[in-house]
């Protein structure tokens, strides 16, 4: 049964990233909901991750072998005004400082203070009439597909809150391109961009602390299982959500997103 388990989780994760629903507070909700006997599971749940960055990687391949060239040409000779590469790898980069740093500073005080359902229920709801926010204002500006270092740096900025279960890192990137005139597409693209090292390194660091931890056969299975399946389905969501944002808003999100808190809080104050 375990094994199915981590094949749900796998499926939550990979339809849960790249949507603004939240993958961290869907994973939390399932735990806590349905008890599901995954041991370790907050490093599991992060090891999750590196199934969607497997799905962004490989279907972002060109893009990230453009970063990576860009980069390593700019160590040589700076260009980053007049060079695509350069200019995107170091818009990435830029756009992952504030949550990378923030995410490993306060690593443990996230972890011990913020796996509560009505923390998750509340930043579900927050984040709804943030999305509503940003689609009202949006239609009244501008738009535009230029991606300038300080709106980089900004989106960035608004990746930090998402490291709250419940607000939802592709959301919060998303809405804060959207914020700085960016149309929903390009920002839902480079959203997923500077989730590459953000997601990549933390998802790496729980692997190595559930390596150390030094789990069974069985255990192992579980977490192979999750990231390949989270892989699989996140390949296809990005590809599809890519397509659903040319064309519609965010608005639907929005109002699953009240539904999942109102489910929650029904849970809580019912069955907790």
């Amino acid at each position: 049964m375990d094994i199915i388990h981590a094949f749900i989780l796998g499926v939550v994760q990979g339809l849960a990233e790249f949507l603004p629903v939240s993958s961290t507070g869907h994973l939390l909700a399932f735990h806590e909901i349905l008890k599901f006997d995954i041991a370790n599971s907050l490093s599991f749940d992060a090891a999750l991750h590196l199934g969607t960055l497997l799905a962004l990687l490989a279907f972002f391949w060109r893009d990230v072998i453009t970063l990576l060239k860009g980069f390593f040409q700019s160590l040589r000779h700076w260009q980053v005004k007049t060079d695509e590469g350069q200019k995107l790898a170091w818009l990435v980069i830029v756009g992952a400082i504030p949550a990378g740093i923030v995410g490993i500073a306060l690593d443990n005080f996230i972890e011990n203070n913020t796996r509560s359902l009505i923390l998750v229920a509340v930043a579900l709801v927050f984040g709804s009439i943030i999305i509503w926010w940003a689609e009202a204002w949006s239609r009244h500006q501008w738009q535009n597909n230029q991606i300038t270092f300080k709106t980089a740096w900004l989106v960035g900025l608004a990746q930090i809150i998402a490291l709250i279960p419940g607000i939802s890192r592709s959301g919060a990137t998303i809405v804060g391109g959207m914020f700085k005139k960016l149309d929903r597409a390009t920002a839902a693209r480079y959203a997923f961009l500077i989730s590459l090292p953000v997601v990549g390194g933390a998802g790496l660091l729980k692997l190595f602390d559930l390596v150390k931890s030094h789990p069974q056969g069985g255990e192992l299975t579980q977490v192979f299982i999750g990231i390949i399946t989270s892989a699989i389905v996140g390949y296809v969501v990005v590809k599809y959500f890519l397509k659903f944002v040319q064309k519609h808003s965010l608005s639907v999100f929005a109002w699953y997103r009240i539904i999942v808190a109102l489910a929650l809080l029904g849970f809580i104050i019912f069955f907790k």
